[in-house]
């Protein structure tokens, strides 16, 4: 997650959301399908790994985003 963007509410936090759960997919999605289907119980766990982790990592950064002080 690159770019900076302004949470006011709540349908700014679900654009968000939306936004970020579509870059997570486009980029780890396709990895974790394809060692379903072709890779090996240590491929699968890599792929979901690296997919949780971004899950993760967007998390913690927009929190981190909400609970920083602006004034600071």
């Amino acid at each position: 997650m690159d770019d900076s963007i302004r949470i006011e509410n709540r349908g700014d936090f679900a654009v968000w959301a939306i936004e970020a759960a579509k870059q997570i997919v486009g980029q780890h999605g396709f990895e974790l399908a394809r060692a379903a289907r072709d890779g090996s119980d240590e491929d699968l766990r890599l792929a979901g790994n690296a997919l949780g982790q971004a899950i993760t990592d967007a998390l913690v950064e927009v929190y981190d985003g909400l609970i920083d002080d602006p004034a600071d």
